[in-house]
């Protein structure tokens, strides 16, 4: 990809505060970048994801973002709660990385990021479908990442920690406040560090396979 000198991104769940910084973060450098949301590309859906890809084309980096939480303890983790995550989160990565990779590999390369999530190592009360879909996230980019080496495919899974966004706001403060009691800085990560973490990840040819934790929890 280094003598690629305008890269074609596609960051999907665009709707999320994290897409947009993402897409915020590369708008000085070039790059055509598409930031779908889930209107306009619906991850759970084989049809809807091929349609989607055909009609961008071939693209250089993909940052698998779209993600969704139904958080309930496990008695009360209804079977379609448990498929909207799991098809969310897991299986729409696996659509759109099928989707992308002949593409990639005609162009020589192409690296693919998941965004994954502290709750896989370490998931509160009542996040069992997120954090198995999130662990699951991780098991695929590294099983992905022998794979497609040979083809000069990189694939690296972000962990960019608790974020202020859309999707904690339904928390209280007192749980905001015991997060943030778990960071050795005693700060928490922003959207537009993660982004920037990601646009560093991608100029960096020689890193595949690894996990990236964005905060300062241990």
């Amino acid at each position: 990809m280094s003598s690629i000198t305008s890269r074609r991104i596609v960051i999907t769940g665009g709707n999320g505060d994290l897409a947009r910084a993402i897409s915020a973060e590369f708008r000085s450098t070039g790059d055509e970048i598409f930031c779908p949301d889930r209107e306009e590309l619906d991850v759970r859906y084989s049809g809807v994801v091929q349609q989607y890809f055909e009609k961008v084309g071939d693209i250089d980096v993909l940052i698998q973002n779209a993600g969704v939480t139904r958080d309930r303890l496990f008695p009360h983790l209804s079977e379609s709660n448990w498929d909207d995550v799991l098809n969310t989160n897991l299986k729409g990565a696996f659509l759109c990385v099928r989707a992308v990779i002949g593409g990639m590999m005609r162009r020589g390369g192409g690296h693919i990021v998941m965004i994954g999530s502290y709750s896989a190592k370490h998931p509160p009360l009542g996040q069992s479908a997120y954090a198995a879909s999130k662990a699951g996230l991780e098991g695929l980019a590294k099983s992905l990442a022998q794979e497609l080496g040979v083809r000069n495919i990189r694939v690296n899974c972000v962990l960019p920690g608790f974020l202020n966004t859309r999707m904690t706001q339904g928390l209280s403060n007192e749980h905001r406040e015991s997060v943030r009691a778990q960071h050795s800085l005693g700060r928490l990560n922003t959207t537009e560090e993660a982004a920037r973490f990601i646009r560093h990840l991608l100029s960096m040819e020689h890193i595949s396979g690894q996990v990236f934790q964005l905060d300062s929890r241990t």
